[in-house]
């Protein structure tokens, strides 16, 4: 199995140093970018498993650095900032991150938060069985094996946790999640963070695959009690 590649963006060598090493410990190739405009190109020029996003950058900063890869792909983005503040925390995920981590960190919670992300995906792409590779409903299409999504036939750049988050919802029309059904599910049941990630990875994904997300045709909510998946035909 090929090593996974990790792109590191901070401003604070001496943190990247850290992690790069720490990283590179678990055989994991790491290449390191120090300010936002750097973290965009070689985001573009490379093929990473995962990216660790610093929020304060010099030039371009993090949630703007975030959005702009969301341009172009779909690669895990676990943000990484010293503001604790919960607002922080939501920003980031609307801008497209898949977790997030509070400095100071403790490296041990980075590497599993990696693993876990990791973990997951080859999860869900060894576990497709042969025939099986394909959620279809109405307009809407997921492709398990690709992990890509379709509307119309146009490809929809979903992040790897709206991707799982309608896999879910998809596999079991009108079952309704809580919330902390697919907390649980998708970021695992030692993660950190509330129900409110959730509410904003649905209403991203919603925007993304409805014509109006206020009107939801796929992705509905079951008032008080979570959310479910309404098959089209």
């Amino acid at each position: 199995m090929a090593a996974h590649k990790v792109l590191v963006v901070d401003d604070e060598k001496l943190i990247v140093k850290g992690v790069k090493f720490s990283l590179e410990q678990d055989d994991m190739k790491v290449d390191c970018a120090y300010d936002g405009e750097e973290a965009v190109r070689m985001a573009k020029a490379g093929d990473y498993d995962i990216i660790l996003l610093d929020l304060m950058l010099p030039k371009i900063g993090g949630y703007e650095v975030c959005q702009m890869i969301r341009e172009f792909s779909s690669v895990p983005i676990i943000m990484l900032t010293a503001k604790g503040d919960d607002m922080d925390k939501i920003l980031g995920l609307d801008a497209g991150a898949d977790d997030y981590v509070t400095k100071p960190f403790n490296i041990l919670e980075v590497k599993a938060r990696i693993k876990a992300i990791m973990r997951r995906t080859e999860n869900r792409k060894s576990g497709s069985p042969a025939g099986n590779s394909l959620l279809e409903s109405g307009r809407l299409r997921l492709d398990l094996d690709g992990h890509r999504t379709f509307l119309d036939g146009r490809e929809v750049p979903l992040t790897s946790k709206e991707f799982e988050v309608l896999e879910i919802l998809m596999k079991t029309p009108d079952k309704v999640y809580t919330r902390e059904n697919l907390l649980d599910l998708v970021w695992g049941s030692d993660y950190p963070g509330d129900v409110r990630t959730v509410d904003v990875h649905i209403r991203r994904l919603r925007e993304k695959i409805e014509a109006d997300s206020g009107n939801p045709v796929y992705v509905h909510t079951k008032w008080g009690v979570g959310y479910y998946f309404l098959n089209k035909e």
